[in-house]
């Protein structure tokens, strides 16, 4: 029978797999893409209808790998999941979700989930998935909820792997080191593995080695006996001692003086310590995670890291994006921290408008989400009313270009004058660079223009910006291809007939 059950699994034809969401489109989409890989595949509109095939089914029509939506009308993904283990524990699901953040990728793990995909995914690699699903039970243990206080949020790629890593790592001991700039949040992260993870109960510290004078850092660490220096009136536990059983979040790990990395790497090596001023040597169980927003590869090749000891730190590594790597997710971070803002002064969230809200995205954010966060508590004391207005932005925001550094070069059309010659003609843009640069910021330009026009009291923007946005990308793609609209329409991501039509529209002579 075991024999039997190999050969089926890595038989691509005989993988079986069913499939539950109350959206048609989702499961025509994966039921034509699966039965093209060769796969034997059933979608149901609900979990109801799936429960009752899995009791009516024989062992031979039971699924090998089970795709699920995580909300759904009635029974939601989770609960199905719960059911289906109960009559077969060792059936892959994979969760599927358009409500990607940290809570449910961590219930979906907490549930036993294979993996969880959140939308829009690449139906192309849904069946490796499934294959890899089939190949391999897991059963991962329950996790603990998230602390209200360390709640993250992100719906773009590069964050959902941070959940993703989360909900692995949560049953592990295993070091970790966290990557990223200043502000994106590498606390809460840690905080995230600490509280889902067997040493939840025990205590979570944290220590900040660039903010702590090198001289007391021996002592922070360690602790120190009675008199074992001049103002040492009582002994002292360091913070090693106090996290024992727990974890220990190092953070800016790259800011540690080396006789202190030397010290650190043999608690990490041996799990003992001595105190400052002490003679025996003490003994504790602690998860090391450690952060940092440096370059410890260079610093290690510099000589301002030690080598052995960034190997025991780095085992598994965690890069959390920066913001300007994820604005999709900053309507969602102002939203939430106006809500908290308004929360802790007592008073009504502030409503951000249009034209404010396409600033606050299109800025690089240097802070990432520390400054997003403090920028939502001036605007809720600072903004005089219930709207914010472009003029009701901080300074900085308002008259600062936000990303690149790189000299800017005038946008020529194939049949236009240059930019910077034609737009003084038409808008009057003085406080304006006259040039777009060509970095990837004329996003920028664009933002300042809107401004003005705002300011102005102008109407009717987008009447006069769409217009002038398709013609252009229009006559540079012709240019490029030549003149060959089918090549063009390509690579505008349009088809033929859209094309021709808008040439005919915006009376471009190709």
């Amino acid at each position: 029978m075991g024999t039997m059950n190999a050969m089926k699994l890595h038989d691509t034809a005989a993988i079986r797999v069913w499939i539950v969401d109350d959206d048609e489109s989702i499961r025509w989409v994966l039921e034509k893409s699966l039965t093209r890989e060769g796969m034997q595949v059933e979608s149901f509109p609900g979990a109801a209808e799936l429960l009752d095939a899995l009791q009516d089914a024989n062992a031979d029509a039971l699924p090998d790998v089970m795709i699920s939506d995580i909300r759904m009308p009635g029974l939601d993904g989770l609960e199905l999941m719960d059911r289906v283990h109960a009559a077969k524990p060792d059936l892959p699901v994979i969760i599927i979700t358009a409500h990607s953040d940290l809570d449910a990728a961590v219930a979906s793990f907490k549930g036993g989930a294979f993996e969880y995909l959140p939308k829009p995914f690449d139906v192309d690699a849904v069946a490796s998935l499934v294959r890899r699903a089939a190949q391999k039970r897991i059963a991962t243990p329950e996790l603990k909820p998230m602390e209200p206080r360390a709640a993250i949020i992100g719906e773009a790629p590069a964050m959902q792997d941070v959940f993703r890593a989360i909900g692995r790592l949560s049953q592990s001991q295993i070091t970790v080191l966290i990557t990223g700039e200043s502000g994106t949040g590498k606390e809460l992260i840690a905080r995230a593995l600490h509280v889902n993870s067997p040493r939840a109960s025990k205590p979570f510290l944290a220590i900040n080695t660039a903010a702590i004078p090198k001289d007391l850092l021996e002592s922070e660490f360690f602790g120190h006996e009675r008199g074992s220096f001049t103002g040492a009136a009582m002994q002292r536990k360091g913070r090693f001692e106090q996290a024992d059983g727990g974890s220990l979040f190092l953070d800016e790990i790259g800011d540690m003086p080396a006789d202190l990395q030397t010290r650190l790497l043999r608690v990490l090596q041996d799990g003992q310590f001595y105190r400052v001023g002490g003679v025996s040597p003490i003994s504790v169980d602690v998860r090391i995670i450690a952060a940092t927003h440096q370059d410890l590869d260079r610093a290690v090749q510099e000589g301002r890291f030690r080598e052995d000891l960034y190997h025991r730190l780095n085992v598994i590594r965690i890069r959390i994006p920066p913001l300007r790597e994820r604005s999709e997710d900053i309507p969602l971070l102002l939203r939430h921290f106006l809500d908290a803002a308004a929360r802790e002064l007592k008073t009504e969230p502030k409503q951000l408008l249009p034209e404010v809200l396409a600033v606050l995205k299109a800025y690089d954010w240097h802070g990432n989400v520390r400054q997003l966060e403090n920028t939502c508590r001036w605007l809720t004391v600072m903004a005089p009313g219930q709207d914010v207005h472009l003029a009701d932005l901080p300074p900085e925001l308002r008259g600062r270009p936000a990303a690149s550094e790189a000299p800017p070069v005038a946008v020529v059309s194939p049949t236009a004058p240059p930019v910077a010659a034609a737009v003084p003609a038409v808008m009057p843009l003085s406080p304006v660079p006259a040039t777009i640069p060509v970095s990837g910021d004329w996003h920028e330009a664009l933002r300042h223009w809107a401004e003005a026009r705002f300011a102005d009291g102008d109407d009717d923007l987008l009447g006069h910006a769409s217009p002038l946005f398709e013609r252009t990308l229009i006559e540079v793609a012709l240019a490029a291809c030549k003149g060959q609209r089918q090549e063009a329409a390509r690579r505008l991501g349009w088809g033929r007939n859209t094309l021709t039509r808008k040439i005919k529209e915006l009376g471009i002579d190709d």
